[in-house]
């Protein structure tokens, strides 16, 4: 790790250590029994490929380190809204909080108005992160191969096959896509961007999916999507039809035209 991802993660760390002392495991527990919100995020996306539909998983953040600050006026519920409206599948929320200056309870303000599977994206380092996402709604975690050893990734995993919360494993390299296929029951994420550079290339789509292509659950294309022609590109060459799009969406949120173009490709 280096650069940017490094960051990021030595903050989640100092940051981890507030949020603990807040939330006990015993209240989080607690507050997931409660919670009656909860959606197959997989299935959802599972059952999309059975009907040969393509899967939008739309992405609200406010800012990143790649594009700074993306929208002034950051009303999560408000795009939430209009992503379901304009054919999105499921939805991904950015809630780390001093990088992409998001926050968990995005997720329970969305849950509270819409049924629809949400990835709680942040940067999951410590097991504790399973329960804590899940009791604020989340259907879904990302796990980092390139943040994360083996170990806390299969832990990561463990925890949330515990809890019912679909896993998505992020891979960016052919080592990562290698070790990503012992994890048989998640979804892969293939993430178009460097996360240490942030340079981003659809072409590491195409490459990683020649590793990827047996394995039995969802394959997701993440990032640098910015047209019909690349998920037509992708759908092409590797047959992918699951793609995680967040900047060229929201920098065009009032049309979302790019939306609605590509989940009709294949109607």
């Amino acid at each position: 790790m280096s650069n940017v991802l490094e960051k990021i993660i030595n903050q989640k760390k100092i940051d981890l250590l507030n949020v603990k002392k807040k939330y006990t495991n015993n209240f989080l527990n607690s507050l997931i029994k409660q919670n009656k919100s909860y959606i197959n995020f997989k299935n959802k996306i599972v059952d999309n490929i059975k009907q040969n539909k393509i899967s939008v998983i739309a992405e609200i953040k406010k800012a990143s380190p790649s594009a700074g600050l993306i929208i002034k006026q950051y009303n999560p519920v408000a795009i939430a809204e209009n992503y379901i409206l304009n054919g999105a599948a499921c939805l991904s929320i950015l809630t780390e909080e001093k990088f992409f200056l998001g926050g968990l309870q995005h997720i329970t303000d969305v849950k509270n108005k819409y049924k629809i599977p949400i990835l709680c994206k942040d940067f999951f380092i410590d097991s504790y992160q399973v329960p804590l996402a899940k009791s604020f709604g989340a259907d879904a975690i990302l796990i980092i191969l390139s943040g994360v050893d083996n170990k806390l990734a299969m832990d990561l995993y463990q925890a949330a096959n515990e809890l019912n919360v679909t896993s998505i494993i992020e891979v960016h390299t052919s080592d990562e896509a290698e070790k990503a296929l012992n994890f048989e029951k998640a979804i892969i994420g293939i993430n178009n961007r460097n996360l240490k550079d942030l340079k981003t290339d659809i072409k590491t789509t195409l490459l990683l999916y020649k590793i990827l292509s047996s394995h039995s659950c969802p394959i997701i294309s993440e990032s640098g999507i910015k047209s019909e022609e690349n998920v037509k590109e992708i759908i092409d060459k590797t047959g992918i039809m699951n793609f995680l799009i967040g900047e060229s969406l929201l920098e065009n949120i009032e049309g979302t035209s790019l939306l609605k173009k590509i989940v009709q490709i294949n109607q």
